[in-house]
């Protein structure tokens, strides 16, 4: 069992025994915790900073160190199965791709949120694969099951879950897979903007121009000379 003194050291969070704070838990994962199979340290934190980007900002925590578990809904033949990817945060699950091909489906996506929610039993922002229903497929990239500690969700937005990975790769139906995570697509660079339109006159709306002559505010009788009719000569 996991005590105090072998606590992890991940950032300006105090880690716990998970299995002592069931209070810091998502209902499914704490019933969960006895049959992990490994320790399992959890952390209290904000409910508005359980997002990724905002949890590693917030309590330095490296995003290195942390993994995404998303919910897919895999269709094929009229049925939807739904399975979970855990992936490095660094990572997006190549859901249309590997997870698609593996689970021999048609179609592969995101599931709702509203789904993931309901048939999970945890916080939007807090799944976890700890606690899953019985029977999910869970696809573990193999990074994150070759890392010691990762930082997941915990089944509610205001704590985490720090879990070895190999732990996490032995959860029942986990299969680890290379590549399950892919780098994030760049998004293209923005389009130079058109230039923006001078104000003013048209190119040929000059002071000079349609047979007119610059003016010699000197020479008031200049352009009266040079357009004088020839037999005015």
């Amino acid at each position: 069992m996991p005590d105090a003194a072998s606590a992890p050291r991940l950032g300006s969070l105090t880690w716990l025994p998970a299995t002592e704070h069931p209070h810091l838990l998502g209902a499914p994962v704490a019933a969960a915790l006895p049959a992990l199979g490994g320790a399992a340290w959890v952390a209290e934190i904000d409910d508005d900073l359980a997002d990724t980007a905002a949890f590693t900002e917030a309590y330095d925590v490296p995003l290195e160190a942390s993994a995404n578990c998303v919910v897919v809904a895999a269709r094929r033949a009229g049925q939807t199965t739904l399975a979970a990817c855990l992936v490095p945060s660094t990572t997006r699950a190549d859901v249309n791709g590997l997870v698609r091909r593996h689970l021999g489906a048609r179609k592969a996506s995101f599931a709702p949120q509203d789904v993931a929610v309901a048939e999970s039993g945890m916080a939007y922002g807090g799944i976890t694969p700890v606690g899953l229903p019985e029977g999910w497929p869970i696809l573990v990239d193999a990074a994150v099951a070759g890392a010691g500690l990762v930082v997941v969700g915990s089944g509610i937005r205001g704590s985490k879950l720090a879990v070895p990975g190999e732990v996490l790769a032995g959860l029942p139906g986990a299969e680890v897979l290379d590549g399950l995570g892919q780098p994030p697509e760049e998004e293209p660079p923005p389009r130079p903007a058109a230039p923006a339109a001078v104000p003013g006159r048209a190119p040929d709306d000059r002071d000079v121009g349609w047979g007119e002559r610059p003016a010699d505010p000197r020479d008031d009788d200049r352009r009266y000379l040079e357009d004088r009719p020839p037999h005015w000569e």
